[in-house]
């Protein structure tokens, strides 16, 4: 390397090097910020943001997949007098942040895999503000319509002030990457102002692309204390669990490209394909889990019969052990995307024998999927869960499936059905029934493409829990989508 390129990026570190209060100055009272997602969530200059709690007030922040520790702008600012906290998929931890905070934690609905251009669109926009204040009375032009929602616009914000992250230490390059946490990183680093807070404990995940930022783009650097990333818990798989996956299992071959989303069953499903004698297995996932490393490990996957990034596994974030994070990294048989390329329908439908396997809350006798919601109350987002199920049919040889227990047993022992006749008010809907096709219980899995309401409601009765099949038929009956005669299912 060059010395004095060298030397050049290093002064420049040395120039931006500051502490995280001081690096949160830059927040002004009205200010939208933008927090990294998963394990780039920031911890130092959060704490540091919250306590100017008393100096700023209507302060937007937004972030995803909340995870541990609760952000201290909530708990500093319990009653959102100066922030206001939105996560665009909530985790188990939101869930428990809307119950603590009700007033001041809000989802915010979005397709994953648009995020990257969602923030292209948003810089478009500022960029067209800014010619109007070259023009004569500029500020009588302005209006609340062309500044938030108006063509050519694609969105219904504007850009954001500032975007705080997580990253990897710089490289002797002056390369800050996102570990495992690449998501729209690079696009939402268009913010006015970019601060990044480094951590050692980050593994440098290889691209794939935008899988890191150059100093010449951060205008602040924080060095936080180096706290050990969040791992989710490794729950054994239950036996319903390992019932859905053989049913799923019966419909994979050598070959096969894989995408598993967030869940047990998903990943009961990866530990038995690397116990299985599957072989010339491919990965291109939104999410990386440890079954990905256990399926590559066992030889079952090795990305040798891909159409794109051949002998590579493509994905946008990680979670899981800390064992997975030290496989990733500098591992170059993985690649680290932005999720506007991962997520792509174009992409995914382009790889031959592609397989989303994602799971669900509940579903409707007519097909219906939600993945997210209990009525009003938010459990988790959309996700990428819809790129994939959609793409994934267009793809030769693809196939998706949607996977949930037929029963959801309460603390209290009460048992209810997962199937159900229609959904409670105010349910989300994550996948249109036009769009589903393979749904899998532990009792089955039914093929619902291109079926007529009563032959749908036929299969998806035939897969839920016998103890509940009669009420699911007359409710059916009702409805007038029951065709069958005989109940025997």
């Amino acid at each position: 390397m060059n010395y004095n390129t060298k030397k050049d990026v290093w002064q420049q570190y040395k120039e931006k090097l500051c502490t995280a209060d001081e690096a949160v100055k830059c927040v002004k009272s009205g200010d939208w910020i933008t927090y990294a997602f998963f394990n780039g969530k920031p911890i130092a200059c959060d704490a540091a943001l919250a306590r100017r709690r008393d100096e700023l007030k209507d302060v937007l922040i937004a972030g995803a997949v909340t995870i541990p520790p609760i952000p201290e702008i909530l708990t500093q600012d319990p009653d959102g007098k100066t922030f206001n906290y939105n996560d665009f998929h909530f985790s188990l931890l939101t869930r428990i942040m809307k119950s603590q905070y009700p007033n001041n934690v809000a989802y915010c609905p979005l397709n994953f895999g648009e995020t990257d251009w969602e923030c292209e669109h948003l810089v478009s926009q500022h960029d067209s503000l800014f010619k109007l204040l070259d023009e004569p009375d500029w500020h009588k032009k302005i209006t609340r319509d062309n500044y938030y929602n108006k063509d050519p616009f694609k969105t219904g914000i504007r850009l954001q002030d500032v975007h705080i992250m997580r990253t990897a230490p710089m490289d002797e390059k002056g390369y800050f990457n996102f570990g495992i946490s690449n998501a729209c990183m690079l696009s939402w680093c268009k913010a006015h102002k970019v601060i990044v807070e480094v951590n050692k404990n980050m593994p440098i995940a290889l691209g794939g692309a935008r899988e890191s930022i150059h100093i010449s783009q951060v205008d602040y650097i924080v060095e936080s204390n180096d706290d050990p990333l969040f791992e989710l818990p490794n729950i054994p798989a239950s036996d319903v669990e390992k019932k859905i996956a053989e049913h799923v299992f019966k419909y994979l071959h050598d070959g096969c490209c894989l995408q598993l989303g967030i869940g047990g069953m998903p990943n009961t499903l990866g530990h038995m394909i690397a116990e299985s004698d599957l072989k010339n297995l491919g990965g291109h996932t939104e999410m990386l889990v440890d079954a990905f490393m256990e399926m590559e490990l066992s030889g079952r996957l090795n990305n040798s019969k891909k159409d794109i990034d051949r002998f590579k596994t493509a994905y946008t974030f990680a979670l899981g052990s800390k064992k997975l994070y030290e496989w990733i990294h500098n591992n170059p048989g993985l690649a680290s995307y932005n999720v506007g390329y991962v997520n792509n329908f174009d992409v995914i439908k382009s790889i031959d024998n592609f397989v989303s396997i994602n799971s669900a809350i509940e579903v409707d006798i007519m097909g219906q999927v939600n993945a997210e919601s209990n009525g009003f109350q938010q459990i988790s987002g959309n996700g990428g869960m819809l790129d994939f199920v959609s793409a994934s049919f267009w793809s030769r040889g693809g196939k998706s499936f949607i996977c949930l227990p037929s029963t959801y047993t309460f603390p209290d022992g009460k048992v209810i059905s997962k199937i159900v006749p229609h959904f409670k008010a105010g349910t989300t809907i994550t996948i249109p029934r036009q769009s589903v096709q393979f749904v899998a219980t532990e009792y089955g899995c039914v093929n619902l493409k291109l079926c007529p309401l009563w032959m749908r409601t036929e299969k998806i009765i035939s897969i839920a829990h016998p103890d509940f099949r009669e009420d699911l038929i007359k409710a059916a009956e009702e409805a007038k989508i029951w065709r069958r005669t005989n109940k025997i299912l």
